[in-house]
């Protein structure tokens, strides 16, 4: 059955209410969903909960929702790009969860795959593991992290077909994963949409189980955070 919808806005119809969970694909600025992030901030929704590698930079990925003042609280493991989000963090406006990057694709995952919890090292010691129990396991500790689960989850794909089937392109294949199967109702956005047997079956990423919406994404530029270069020995300037 087809899941395409005509626009990103309409994608999110009926999706969105204040105080949900937002699980948010990318890794930094690439392969983020930025038409459908773009529609969440034009629906006014807020006091949202954000799960995210990142929060983009300052007026653009989710740095957008942190401007809107639409966002709660984050879980994420980096927000060093981005100066608005750390200044209503140091002033008490924003609630953050760090979490470190490895664990936190394990809980987005764990949530997926209907694992309520999950022992790790990662944190044992450290203000990670603070008020969370923690289990000897052959005379190593660990701490015990819990899945995510998102009421809502929005992911970006290079291709797929209106079955929902995802493929995913180089960098993009990073947080975006994980997070399409740990959303209750997850919601893509596409570069390329083919139909039903379009798509090789051994590239599929995410089987379109597990996508239950799906818009044609805009055609625009991908930024980069921070683009630094350097000379090419060698190389004359014009």
């Amino acid at each position: 059955m087809s899941r395409l919808q005509d626009s990103a806005a309409a994608a999110l119809r009926g999706a969105l209410q204040d105080g949900i969970t937002l699980a948010v694909g990318g890794f930094g600025l690439s392969g983020i969903p930025a038409d459908l992030i773009e529609a969440v901030r034009d629906s006014g929704v807020k006091d949202l909960t954000v799960v995210s590698n990142n929060m983009g930079v300052d007026g653009k990925g989710l740095g957008i929702l942190i401007e809107a003042g639409q966002v709660r609280k984050v879980i994420a493991s980096y927000v060093g790009e981005n100066k608005l989000f750390a200044e209503q963090y140091l002033a008490g406006k924003l609630e953050v969860e760090f979490t470190p990057q490895g664990t936190l694709a394990e809980r987005l995952r764990a949530g997926g795959a209907g694992i309520p919890a999950f022992y790790t090292k990662t944190g044992v010691g450290t203000l990670v593991a603070e008020g969370k129990p923690v289990e000897v396991f052959d005379g190593e500790t660990y701490v015990r992290e819990r899945a995510i689960r998102a009421d809502v989850a929005l992911v970006h794909a290079h291709t797929a077909d209106t079955d929902g089937n995802l493929v995913y392109r180089y960098t993009a294949r990073n947080f975006n994963p994980v997070v399409a199967t740990a959303g209750q109702l997850t919601i893509a956005e596409a570069e390329v949409i083919l139909q039903p047997g379009e798509v090789d079956p051994n590239h599929i990423v995410t089987p379109g189980v597990f996508v239950q919406r799906l818009v044609q994404a805009t055609g625009r530029v991908k930024d980069i955070e921070q683009r630094t270069v350097r000379a090419r020995p060698g190389l004359v300037s014009a």
